[in-house]
């Protein structure tokens, strides 16, 4: 019985180039071998079916291929096309244009990173295939990278032992006011201690909040909390009380909203891209975290101005 791991590749290649030159001194010019060397391989070939694949007449007459030579050349330019399509598939991926890519994220970065830095990596490399997750749990989305789910993911500072994590910026927490609650100064804490406030439902970086305040010596007390950042926003603008949230989670565009620090600053998240500890990342992951880096870069200006103001 033939197994297929008898047959090789260079044996296949051999067969199709006698099978369409029909002579094997073409066939061996073709190929830049000897014709000994392709009589040598097909007889190998031979040898593994226990039948020949070629009437050979003799003389200068071609070779014609026997039934079981027809069916296993076509079988053979199959599988030589598959090869040259996984090479071509291998050339790409290790260039950075191919492949799956499998990317964790959480509401900010979603709404102020991940579109910028997708719509660079598409335009450049329209056939990597970018697959998210967003959840606001980042002990989850830690856990999805060490179990191999997510091949990267923004993530914080307090990131586990088995993480690997370049960090992009720190992000400082302000405070989200209407323009008539206060002025250009940082907002003191004594006032967010006498205001409604409203916040994020409970998280990782609404429970930095919370500690933070109450370090300062305010115990926050909210009316309203939900997990959509833009309803945060909302609730302040319709005067319903002050919010504190990572700059990167606000609109700073927004005039009908105040930006300001905070008096005094609650300490920043400090915001980077994580992999499994020990995980060769692929290329286009590669590409994911320099594009990554590349747009903190530009974001640091805007955190700039607003600690500026």
């Amino acid at each position: 019985m033939v197994a297929a791991r008898d047959l090789e590749t260079r044996h296949l290649i051999a067969l199709v180039a006698v099978a369409e030159e029909r002579t094997f001194g073409r066939a061996a010019g073709r190929l830049g071998y000897t014709q000994s060397a392709i009589s040598q391989q097909i007889a190998a070939l031979e040898r593994v079916l226990g039948a020949p694949l070629f009437d050979r007449p003799g003389g200068p007459r071609p070779v014609e291929l026997t039934p079981l030579g027809a069916l296993l050349a076509d079988h053979a330019r199959d599988i030589l096309a598959r090869l040259d399509m996984a090479a071509s598939d291998v050339r790409r991926f290790q260039a950075g244009v191919l492949g799956r890519l499998d990317i964790g994220t959480f509401q900010s970065t979603s709404t102020a990173l991940l579109p910028t830095i997708l719509g660079r990596l598409r335009a450049a490399h329209p056939h990597v295939e970018p697959h998210l997750l967003e959840s606001d749990d980042h002990v989850d989305l830690m856990r999805r990278v060490v179990d191999g789910e997510l091949d990267v993911s923004f993530a914080l500072h307090d990131s586990p032992d088995q993480i690997e994590v370049v960090e992009l910026f720190t992000d400082p927490f302000v405070v989200l006011a209407r323009p008539d609650e206060v002025d250009d100064e940082a907002v003191p804490v004594t006032q967010l201690a006498a205001a409604p406030l409203i916040g994020q439902q409970d998280n990782e970086c609404q429970r930095q909040i919370d500690d933070g305040l109450r370090a300062a010596g305010c115990d926050p007390a909210y009316v309203f909390r939900t997990g959509d950042n833009s309803a945060v926003a909302a609730m302040v603008r319709a005067g319903m009380g002050m919010a504190v949230l990572p700059l990167l989670a606000v609109d700073t565009s927004d005039p009908r909203l105040a930006v300001r620090l905070l008096d005094p600053p609650i300490p920043p998240r400090r915001i980077g891209v994580a992999w499994r500890r020990g995980r060769t990342l692929s290329p286009a992951a590669e590409q994911f975290i320099a594009i990554a880096r590349d747009v903190a870069v530009e974001l640091a200006g805007r955190e700039l101005a607003v600690a500026g103001s």
